[in-house]
């Protein structure tokens, strides 16, 4: 047994943390027994003792578990006396330290690479990507002194910048052993991630390669995590460009990126009324879930601090009670987080510092209300929301009805891996790259030059769209009014339901609704032009939305298809006649058999 002074009362020395059967055992103090995946896992890193080990666990699964665990059993055996922590931010590290402390390893938090040594009472340290890249020549020196473990929580952090990635390369090299995790091993650029594998799938194109996968759709089987339900919301939305035009769209609409962007941050905008109308609806969700689950808190994800602000301001308006306001630059920041998941108030608003990685177990409700929309962040932000503390649990995230955001909640149970590059496998491909690049510029393309600078919100109206659970859409086509019965039939969903109830109770609304509305005696009223298109586009749009989900193919893809077949505008849909015809082409296509 190795002697180190410890600092806490309660804490156990590692050789003691787990029992001989260790299987049935987590790090003491962090879990009462190890959870099927960790066993699992923790086996094969054992029986292998291989110096790398990523292991790709969703969150809210226990990969803190997991790594103390083998932390601790690696040193009971001796086989290494020093342990290294790297986070993506300081709050992480604070986290991580106290739940070593639990589990009989003392970690310094306040580390910093170059501060010398640390005090005899710590086993090791905690610092961040950002830190280990200003000075990891020093890192390297302490790696080199011991045999360290290096744990790396959210490796794929380690490429978000040249810098980081080659610091933590540097200063890590010499590690005795390297146990890498992550909940999103996925990236959008093409940076390598140290002491990654990457092998050919079969399309020859390099693929990171995980020792261990546990993903959302297993941890969902085994009750680890909860079901989420999206709650989609559009409208319509009007602003002024620089150059002085009007622009009136509806959110979700086919839009050019510029467009989409700004269309998204007139939504955003706390002077108009789309994200009062949907901070009021997470609301009436939130007491709907606290009546079965008394402690459950909602958080809201802001584009920035003024935001971040104005949104706390506004849910003090509608709920009655303040909401806390997390901000990174803020040195009480983890406190704050800290005392909102210890209490029972209803609402915390963040930017980014709540995004990823930090445990907050009793957030149920949340509100995506971020200009980001990288698949990365949009997994990380929905992982707060996901961890499971009882059978029955649902969790609620509402967002823009934005085809991006809409692929990404469909997809949620989808598992992936990081992509370096493409190649071309045979001359039938060679216009492939070509294809994609024309698909690109033709979904991409702006406006007008004016349309990339300042901007002036107008207005916005916000309209209740579609629930999106298990990758499939329930709803009423974005015609429902905030605050109607048909938006309360999804608002009212009880707290506390198993996946298949919810499953067959969002089936059972959506026939009921269906069989309603084919009763209805009265003669519809008829639609005016904006209004009618407005339906047609939103039809299209959902086809479209399932032509990807078939087939994999790109929404602007899709779109460059239709009026390249069918003729019209590169940038807009002019009239109903054309709407039509793309329409009616998708179900021709959606009525063959797959690809």
């Amino acid at each position: 047994m190795s002697s180190r002074p410890s600092t806490d009362k309660e804490a156990v020395p590692p050789s003691a943390a787990l029992t001989p059967a260790w299987p049935e055992r987590a790090a003491w103090g962090t879990a009462t027994s190890l959870r099927a995946w960790q066993t699992a896992a923790l086996t094969d890193y054992v029986a292998r003792s291989p110096r790398d080990f990523l292991a790709v666990a969703t969150p809210g699964a226990g990969k803190t578990t997991f790594a103390l665990s083998a932390a601790a059993e690696l040193l009971g055996r001796r086989i290494v006396d020093r342990v290294v922590v790297v986070t993506p931010t300081e709050h992480l590290k604070l986290q991580w330290a106290e739940a070593a402390a639990r589990a009989g390893i003392p970690i310094d938090p306040t580390y910093s690479a170059g501060s010398g040594k640390t005090s005899a009472d710590y086993v090791g340290v905690a610092v961040t990507y950002a830190g280990v890249a200003v000075n990891p020549l020093a890192m390297r020196i302490r790696t080199e002194r011991f045999k360290t473990l290096v744990i790396l929580d959210e490796i794929h952090h380690a490429g978000d910048a040249l810098s980081w990635g080659e610091g933590v390369r540097e200063a890590f090299d010499p590690a005795t052993r390297r146990l890498a995790l992550t909940g999103t091993p996925f990236r959008s650029d093409v940076n390598p991630i140290p002491f990654v594998t990457y092998a050919p799938g079969a399309d020859g194109i390099p693929r990171s390669v995980a020792d261990f996968t546990y993903g959302y759709e297993h941890a969902l089987a085994d009750h680890v995590v909860r079901p989420v339900l999206f709650l989609a919301y559009s409208g319509d939305l009007t602003w002024r460009t620089r150059a002085g035009d009007e622009i009136a769209a509806g959110l979700g609409e086919p839009l050019t990126k510029d467009l989409t962007a700004q269309a998204l941050r007139t939504a955003l905008d706390p002077s108009g009324e789309w994200i009062p109308s949907v901070l009021a609806a997470a609301d009436r969700r939130l007491t709907e879930v606290r009546r079965h689950v008394p402690d459950a808190g909602g958080l809201v994800i802001a584009s920035d601090q003024d935001a971040a602000r104005a949104y706390a301001a506004l849910l003090k308006q509608i709920s009655g009670e303040p909401a806390t306001v997390v901000l990174s630059d803020e040195k009480r920041a983890s406190k704050r987080i800290a005392d909102f998941t210890d209490s029972e108030r209803r609402w915390m608003v963040a930017v980014r510092m709540v995004s990823e990685g930090v445990d907050v177990p009793r957030l149920a409700v949340g509100v995506y209300a971020t200009n980001t929309s990288t698949p990365l962040f949009f997994a990380q932000a929905v992982g707060r929301f996901v961890r499971a503390r009882a059978r029955g649990e649902t969790a609620s995230v509402f967002l823009p009805s934005l085809s991006t955001l809409l692929s990404y909640a469909a997809e949620l149970e989808v598992e992936r891996d990081h992509v370096l590059g493409r190649t071309i496998a045979d001359e039938a491909d060679i216009f492939d790259a070509e294809r994609d690049l024309l698909a690109k510029a033709q979904s991409d393309a702006g406006a007008s030059d004016e349309l990339l600078g300042s901007y002036e919100a107008l207005g916005s109206q916000a309209r209740f769209d579609q629930v999106v659970y298990d990758g499939a859409a329930f709803g009423h086509a974005g015609d429902v009014h905030v605050g109607s019965d048909e938006e309360m039939d999804f608002l009212g969903i009880p707290g506390l339901l198993e996946p298949d109830q919810v499953r067959e109770l969002l089936h059972h609304r959506q026939r009921s609704r269906r069989t309603a509305a084919a009763r209805e005696d009265e003669p519809p009223r008829s639609l005016s032009t904006h209004e009618r298109l407005g339906v047609l586009r939103r039809e299209l749009n959902g086809l479209v939305a399932a032509w990807h989900h078939r087939t994999g193919q790109a929404h602007g893809a899709t779109h460059a298809a239709l009026r390249k077949e069918l003729g019209g505008p590169a940038a807009a849909i002019a009239n109903a006649e054309q709407l039509h015809a793309r329409i009616n082409r998708l179900r021709e296509w959606a009525a063959k058999p797959s690809r």
